[in-house]
């Protein structure tokens, strides 16, 4: 069982059998030897984040998750299919669950997924990736001298704000987390 004073940022733990993950934490000094936690969670499972009010005296059962390398296979509009490296098996999470990664997978990618009582429950990506610019307004030589960007749709349909010497066809490394340019790869 965790205590407050365990349960910090990253941490898993379960709340009416469903996982969470600790998103920030704060404690708060009330009285000499009393406090309280405001911490932001993320459920596992929906990947709704909430904020939530402990005391000092709370204790949670750590969420045994697990995680197994995957290829990114398909998606069919309602499912995204991933094969297991090792056993060849093939799994299928829905898209609300992925709706914030679905702009950075590409057919045979890897990707690590998150399993809760041994059932796929979300994935986690690399930090960044590579995609191919497939449309982008053309640039004026002239435009070098500011800080000026411009909008780039990727391969994969995600449109970000790159500088204006980038070009139709040009790989780039995007940050998975802040979805931003990152450099040319």
């Amino acid at each position: 069982m965790y205590n407050w004073n365990e349960l910090k940022v990253w941490k898993k733990f379960i709340i009416d059998n469903i996982p969470y993950e600790v998103l920030t934490y704060a404690q708060k000094v009330m009285w000499r030897w009393w406090s309280i936690i405001n911490i932001k969670i993320k459920n596992l499972l929906s990947g709704w984040t909430l904020s939530k009010t402990i005391s000092d005296t709370d204790k949670f059962k750590p969420a045994d998750i697990s995680y197994n390398n995957y290829d990114y296979l398909y998606n069919d509009g309602d499912n995204y299919y991933f094969m297991n490296q090792s056993t060849y098996e093939q799994v299928a999470l829905p898209k609300k669950v992925l709706w914030w990664a679905e702009m950075f997978l590409k057919d045979w990618d890897k990707v690590t997924l998150q399993e809760f009582n041994e059932n796929p429950i979300n994935i986690n990506l690399e930090p960044s990736c590579e995609l191919e610019v497939i449309e982008t307004p053309p640039w004026e030589r002239w435009d070098t001298a500011t800080w000026w960007k411009k909008p780039a749709t990727m391969s994969t349909w995600l449109v970000i704000q790159v500088p204006l010497f980038i070009n139709i066809w040009d790989k780039l490394r995007i940050d998975t987390r802040t979805k931003e340019y990152q450099s040319r790869a």
